[in-house]
This record gives structure tokens, sequence and C-alpha cells, in this order.
């Protein structure tokens, strides 16, 4: 895109601060992890929509040593004009003033990820110090601010030919729970950013540990594809790439297929994740059914009196990018990353039907064997499909035997249930006792579940534990899952804290990741934390008992209550606790520790569910030499 003009009176105003100061969540989301990391993405999407127009092409991103944070690009750099309205610099209006942004109508941007304009003033509001340096006109221009208030004036400090901006921020500490920074985090967006801006490099740095890493992709979204699948049996060597301009729409797609179950489709409206899909993800899954049909019909891969391929089938093993630019997105959906825009549907389905189209027919043997992979896919459905229809029962647990050896709670409110998944029947009985029966239920789990990364829906559903769990659950699985018919608010994952436990887990989280992926989206998923030591002080009536979840922890408990008259004993598993010692350190919510599971990023979990339970064994042994050094207890 050309260079575009950006000037002081390109910004324009809608309303001041203070709502943000009183209700940051209303802004950011939480005051929490998420929200600290958001603070960095406002201030990077401003660098982000200057390389949109071609005027920026480095970002930089550092993690200083007392977790504040600088990003700074080499852009045209922020308008420093008197602003026309109010009397101030243009860059002092849009760090005070929220909705101020040349992203209103004002000629600044004609595309733009930041678009409600509340970006760096949120930023600055919720920041305890924010430093601001613009290289422009051949000066270098600097000011500062406490808490969303100016305390110096814009002044110049120098002089310069370059052009960009750099600010730097210290998350307030009255605001925020959560202060310290990850580098892993800002990585994985920063990443997806790279992979998304073909060609622009960026930069994290961490000064904590003086750790830099740089992304730059100039195969832009198809670098993305590559790196989705480079754990992967690919069908085809190169991944497809469509990039059409149409009704002021960019349409972007890179796709390729593997020889995995799963299908994986990576939508973004102007940079933004829409992780609920919308309607540019819609039409490219119709795009997507309907040109694989077609080709299999008019070659005969289908006969006339077979059905269409289902969009399932057709999509099975596909990895797929798809980033659009759109001048007036709209967002709705639950966190409100989900495209309504009704054109851009039809816009995306014909680009990329008529793509698809043109590639199968250049293509004959790729075609043929994308066709014959979703032929064995529809085989499997069918298949599955007595099943999976047991899964759709409403009234599942009422028509049909309880699964396996549940234990139901007597709740009915599945806001105010949980469900333990147990690892033993022994673990499983002293669960049951030591439970609250009004809204904890328990499923034991005999042995392994099966490893859903290597089979398709037809065996997953032959497996007893899998289709105890869909039947207790009773939301349905994989695209019959209804979060909403969901029969637990929580489910917690209780294994023991061995190798085998781990392993169990692991096992779990991929089944729920790929077949019941909302769990995890919205935080549906929890990991019980069960002690490794019983300390016991004492003996006889007087004995008193101390539980530590790891060594450091034990050793701190010796240090307040001394060694002497102390046993200690190491659980190697739940089946060795009491009901009463279940319930007091794992079960009751006054007292256990349990972890949510979240998902920060889609991609990077789908890549190391396919290195950890995936066929390739070199992957996997080169993630457990990296990750080694972060093991701090291994059981065998």
């Amino acid at each position: 895109m050309k260079n575009q003009s950006y000037e002081a009176e390109q910004i324009q105003v809608l309303e001041g601060l203070e709502a943000v100061k009183k209700r940051p969540g209303m802004y950011i989301g939480s005051t929490g992890a998420r929200g600290l990391h958001h603070l960095v993405w406002e201030v990077v999407d401003n660098s982000i929509d200057e390389a949109l127009v071609g005027a920026c092409k480095n970002i930089s991103v550092t993690i200083n040593e007392d977790n504040s944070i600088t990003v700074s690009d080499d852009g045209r750099g922020f308008p420093v004009g008197m602003h026309p309205k109010l009397k101030k610099p243009a860059v002092e209006v849009a760090l005070t003033v929220l909705h101020a942004g040349s992203k209103f109508g004002g000629g600044g941007y004609k595309v733009s990820g930041g678009l409600h304009g509340v970006g760096v003033s949120v930023v600055n509001a919720l920041s305890e110090r924010l430093e601001v340096e613009v290289k422009r006109d051949g000066n270098i221009y600097m000011q500062k601010y406490e808490r969303g208030i100016p305390v110096t004036e814009l002044k110049v400090i120098g002089q310069t030919k370059a052009t960009g901006t750099k600010v730097t921020f210290k998350p307030d500490t009255k605001v925020f729970d959560e202060l310290e920074y990850s580098f892993e985090t800002l990585e994985h967006r920063i990443r997806e950013l790279a992979f998304l801006n073909r060609g622009i490099k960026l930069i994290l740095k961490d000064k904590r540990n003086n750790v830099e890493k740089t992304f730059q992709y100039d195969g832009g979204i198809v670098s993305f594809v590559e790196f989705l699948n480079k754990n992967k049996d690919v069908l085809h060597a190169k991944p497809l790439y469509i990039y059409v301009n149409k009704d002021d729409v960019d349409v972007e797609v890179a796709l390729q297929y593997s020889g995995s179950f799963n299908e994986n489709v990576y939508s973004f409206c102007n940079n933004i994740n829409t992780i609920e899909g919308g309607t540019h993800t819609t039409g490219f899954r119709n795009a997507v059914t309907k040109a694989i049909n077609d080709y299999a019909r008019k070659y005969k891969f289908i006969k006339e009196n077979e059905s269409n391929l289902q969009g399932e089938d057709a999509r099975e093993g596909l990895t797929a990018v798809l980033s659009i630019k759109v001048l007036d997105p709209q967002f709705e959906g639950q966190t409100k990353t989900k495209l309504g825009n009704p054109e851009i549907r039809s816009i995306v389905e014909g680009i990329v039907y008529d793509s698809l189209e043109a590639y199968f027919e250049e293509n004959p043997g790729a075609a043929k064997t994308i066709i014959e992979k979703a032929l064995t896919a529809s085989r499997a459905r069918e298949a599955a499909r007595k099943a999976r229809e047991l899964t759709r029962r409403k009234s599942a647990l009422e028509n049909t035997t309880l699964p396996g050896k549940l234990a139901d709670c007597s709740e009915k409110d599945p806001s105010l249930c949980e469900i333990y998944i147990v690892e033993g029947d022994s673990a499983g009985g002293s669960a049951k006792q030591g439970r609250d029966r009004r809204f904890q239920a328990i499923l034991p789990l005999r042995g392994k579940i099966l490893n859903v990364e290597k089979a398709r829906l037809d065996r997953i559903l032959s497996s007893d534990s899998i289709r105890s769990m869909v039947t207790a659950f009773g939301a349905g699985i994989n695209d019959d899952f209804d979060i909403e018919k969901m029969r637990y608010g929580r489910i917690i994952i209780m294994t023991d804290a061995d190798v085998d436990g781990s392993h169990i887990r692991t096992l779990l989280l991929t089944f729920f990741f790929r077949y019941m992926r909302p769990l995890v989206e919205y935080g549906h998923i929890y990991i019980a934390q069960p002690p490794l030591f019983r300390i016991r002080k004492g003996s006889g009536n007087r004995a008193k008992d101390y539980y530590a979840f790891d060594e450091k922890e034990m050793e701190k408990i010796f240090s307040e209550i001394g060694r002497e008259s102390t046993s200690i004993q190491r659980y190697k598993g739940l089946g060795e606790m009491d009901a009463y010692q279940l319930w007091d350190t794992t079960m009751n919510p006054e007292t256990r520790t349990v972890l949510q599971v979240s998902l920060e990023d889609a991609a990077a979990a789908d890549e190391i569910f396919t290195i950890l339970m995936g066929d390739k064994v070199e992957p996997r042994r080169e993630f457990i030499e990296e990750n080694a050094k972060y093991v701090r207890f291994l059981d065998v």
C-alpha cells in the first residue's frame, strides 16, 4: 500500500481517560497476565499499522530488567504538530484522550489492526510511567507521563535524519495483579505478526536474561503454513498460495494437506486473530468443500449414485492460514474476535474456489492424493455414525447405563458442578469417599486413554474411556460439541505425580484440545495438584500433618516446625491417600491448589501436541532435549 499523509489534524477526539483507570478490565480484558500482555499489543499494533501502509520495516520489543517494555519502530513517527481543536501536540492528544486516533476516518490509515483508538492512551493510563520518543521532521522529541498525566512538555532533545517512534512504559503496580512479562507469550504473538506481515523484521529482546530473537519471513503466510506443518507428513510438497484484491478487500490464503486427522485453519482480519472465525472462515470452508466435490465428481472419484463428501471429510488434514484486510471490519462474538461482515463470505468463497479449481487441474497428482484422503475420511465417518449418534442424545444419562464407574453429583446446575477425571480404581475409590457429593462427580479411568493424535473419530469413539467421558459430559464431540450442554462447569484432571500420570494428563489434554476445544479456550479444564510429601509432626492423638507439593516446600515446612519428632511419607500415587487426606489436600475448594489450563496460542498448542503425540520421533527427541533443563522432578 502506498505511503499516506499522517498529520496532526487527522487525530480525531471522542472522549477522555478516567473510565480506563476505574474499570481497566473493560479495556484490556483483565488485570492479570492476559491484560498485562495486552498492553504490549496495543503499542505494537501502532507499529504494525505503520508497516501496513509501507512506512515501517523494523519493529523492536524489549522486556527491560525492571519488567518495563520498550517498543520502537522506524515508521513515520507520531505526529507532533499542534492539534487544531485541543491546542496540544497531537502525540499528547493520542496518549491522553480516549478514542483519539487517525483510525476514525482521519485518513492516516486505510487498513488498521488497532480499530478502537483506545490503544496507547489506555496503556498510558494504566502505566505508572510512560516515555514517548518521536523521530520526525529532523528532530528527536520526547515527553514523559505518570499514570496518564503529562509530567513534562513535548520537547526537542536532539536532531536526526531518521524517523520512528519509541514508547517505554511500566505497568501500574496499583492496577495489575501480575507484573512479570512472559517471553514465551510475547514470542508467540510476535512470530505470528512476522508471518502475517511479509518481510517486516520484528525483534524480541529480554534484558532480564540477555535473550534475543529475530523474526522475519519473506515467505509470509506460506512460511506460516510450513512452520505449522514442519512436524507432519505433508501430502503435497509446497503450500498453495492465493492473493487477490477484490472490492477493496485483500484476501491472502496459504494451505497444505498433511496425513494428520485434524483440520487447522487459522484466520485473521487486519492482523487480529479471529479465533471464533466468522464470515471469512465460512466462505473459505465452503469453497474448499465445493472445489473438492466438484473435482471428484468431474473425474469420477465420486460415482453418480454416491453422496458428496462432507466438509469435515474434505478438510481432514488441512492446515491453512487465511488473512484478510478490510476497510471497515465488524467484530462480534464472545471475545469480539468473530468477523461479521456479510459481504466478505462471498468474496472469500469465490476467490478460494476459483484458485483451488485451477490448482487441482494443474496438479492432478496432488488433487488425487487429497481426494483419496477425503474419501477415506468419509468411510471412517460413516463407520463412526452409530457411535456418534449415541453422543448426540440430549438425555444420554437417562437413556443409558451410567458410563464406566461414574459417581455423579446431586447438583443439577452445571455452573456449580465439577467432575474429577481420576487415574485408576484405587484413587477413584478414595476420591468417591472423600468428595462432596453435592457438587463433585468422580469418573475413574482404567489405564491410559487412546492417543487421539494417531486415530480417526471412528476408532476414538470405540474407546471405552473416551465414550465414558463423552457420555458423562453430555455435550457431544468434535463438530457436534456444544459447550452449552455440558453437565459440569469444571473438569479436573487428577493423576499421580509421576511419569505415567504426566502421560495420562497429556493424552487427556490432547483429546480435549482436538475434539472439545471450547473447553480449553474458555477455561473449563483444570489440573489437580496433589502433594508429593506428607510430613507428620508428633505421634498419636497429638500428631499433626503438613503437606508439601515439592522438596522446596518441604524444606520450608521444616524451617517452620523443625525436624524433631517428624516422619516423611512420599506419595507414590493418589491411591496411597486416605479419603480425608485426598479431600484436605486436593479436593476441598478452600484448601486445594488447581491449575487452570488456558489457550494463549492455538498454533503453538497444535505444534506441541503434534510433537509429543504424533508419529515423528525426531521432533519429540529434540523437544525433550531442549526442555529437559526445565524439569524439576522426575519420578521413575
